[in-house]
């Protein structure tokens, strides 16, 4: 029989005992190999058998393996439902916010807890339960509007506003949750069907006129279809905001909290069987034990650094915007999640990782609709951008919008706005930056004063604290799309 070679999957066996107790030997064997007396050596430390049967201790240590690989991909698996959990947790739970209210985050210090905001243009944000709220009805009213609603697994629910169906003229929007029909004679302009019971809904003001902004957001109301006289609107919220998700433990409390919430979907129905010997199980309390609670906390701190690796160290292909530099697409995954036969398993993880929400508008291939999101997460010379140096980071002219781009600054730790001291974390084609002769723009980063003359092209970063840059391009058009429009890495500024 020929040896079957398979280097990457052979174990060397340390087989004692055969002949002479004092002696061992070691063998090769790919899968066939079998070892009835013996320990063999394996990625996951030294199982022993017994006549065959893996020993009582051997036994122990590969439950705690299975557990923790299992958490670890539990995480990978649960990031985007909990970064909303997190968020929706919060609403509730810490600032009292009713279901279908909105808060408004327009300041620094309200989106410094938010993954990835954007600083140019001011979010509203609120929740529906509609399991609790019943078929709920979304007013959303005419003029430059951006907004969409996700399902509590950041899947497109609907597009809102220019990029929904309305085109801007405004309109009555009915959500259902699942298991949910349309009322009888309810009249309504578009109707969309959640997968979830619990959903976000987003509005993002597009307008730079104020006090426009301020009439849009009072005329965008919320109510349970059968109760038009509880329309909610804006609310303010007292304390901070930390939207990403959250570290340790607290990691699977809020996943345990949105298992109960939410019906299984077809395709989670193997992870939710796994998380039983976690100590998350529906329509059981989260009582871990300390077995338990070690091995999730570790399992939280190594499924983060695999979803860094995953989401800044991207092995995605097409993920790269050009070949003349390190720019990559921020948005790589199909909304729906799902493509062919297969659901976008590390893509999904990759995005939710370091930001939040979808919608089809944000990804439309058409030119002059939605937005388009590029990250730099390196130097022209391939190194991670680090706080403590000064960059260069040019927007050639032209830039491919028909409205306005920005770039905006993140701590890597957070995946937040940079919180450096001075209230500025981005600087857009809006602002009174200094051009170039040949209409580009020059940027700066760095942990000290500007340049020379280039304070208002600067952002100050924080030494000791990696940074990312994300470029938004409001309203792409064809260069973008065709990638013809050619934008350089940051440099180092020796």
């Amino acid at each position: 029989m020929k040896k079957l070679l398979i280097p990457i999957l052979s174990l060397a066996v340390i087989v004692s005992g055969c002949n002479n107790a004092n002696k061992s030997k070691t063998i090769e064997y790919g899968f066939e190999g079998v070892v009835k007396n013996g320990t063999v050596d394996t990625r996951v430390g030294s199982l022993s058998f017994e006549n065959g049967y893996p020993s009582r201790e051997s036994v122990e240590k590969l439950f705690d393996v299975m557990d923790f690989q299992r958490a670890t991909q539990a995480y990978i698996w649960a990031l985007p439902t909990v970064s909303f959990a997190q968020w929706q947790y919060q609403h509730e739970n810490e600032f009292g916010v009713n279901d279908g209210e909105f808060v408004l985050f327009d300041e620094l210090q309200e989106l410094d807890g938010i993954l990835t905001a954007n600083k140019t243009t001011p979010y509203a944000v609120g929740f529906i339960n509609l399991e609790k709220n019943g078929p709920t009805i979304v007013n959303v009213p005419p003029g430059p509007v951006g907004g969409l609603v996700n399902d509590a697994w950041q899947r497109p629910v609907a597009d809102l506003g220019l990029a929904g169906p309305d085109k801007g003229k405004g309109g009555k929007y009915l959500f259902l949750g699942p298991g949910q029909s349309k009322p009888k004679n309810l009249e309504v302009d578009y109707i969309f069907m959640s997968k979830t019971n619990n959903i976000l809904f987003g509005i993002r003001i597009l307008t730079p006129d104020v006090q426009m902004g301020k009439d849009m957001l009072n005329a965008f109301k919320t109510y349970p279809y059968d109760k038009p006289s509880k329309k909610s609107g804006l609310c303010e919220i007292t304390g901070k905001v930390n939207q990403y998700q959250p570290r340790g433990l607290t990691f699977w409390e809020r996943l345990h909290w949105m298992v109960q919430r939410e019906p299984v979907a077809d395709r989670d129905r193997f992870m939710i069987a796994s998380l039983k010997f976690l100590g998350i199980e529906k329509g059981k309390p989260f009582n871990p034990d300390q077995r338990q609670k070690n091995l999730l906390k570790e399992a939280s701190f190594v499924g983060e650094a695999m979803a860094q690796a995953n989401s800044f160290e991207s092995r995605f292909p097409g993920v790269s915007y050009r070949n003349d530099a390190s720019w990559e697409y921020v948005i790589f995954l199909d909304p729906s999640q799902r493509v062919g036969e297969v659901e976008e398993l590390d893509e999904r993880a990759a995005y939710t990782y370091e930001a939040m929400t979808t919608s089809r508008g944000m990804t439309t291939k058409t030119p002059g609709v939605g937005s388009a999101y590029l990250g730099g997460y390196r130097d022209s010379e391939g190194n991670w951008l680090k706080g403590s140096n000064t960059y260069k980071m040019k927007v050639p002219a032209n830039a491919p919008m028909k409205q306005f781009w920005s770039v905006t600054v993140y701590n890597q730790h957070k995946r937040c706005l940079i919180d450096n001291g001075t209230g500025r974390a981005d600087r857009s084609s809006r602002h009174d930056l200094i051009k170039n002769d040949d209409g580009s723009v020059d940027l700066y980063f760095g942990p000290d004063n500007a340049p020379d003359g280039m304070e208002k092209n600067f952002v100050k970063t924080n030494k000791g604290e990696g940074f990312f840059v994300y470029l938004r391009l409001y309203a792409p058009t064809e260069p973008y799309f065709e990638k013809s429009w050619a934008l350089p890495d940051l440099e180092l500024v020796k």
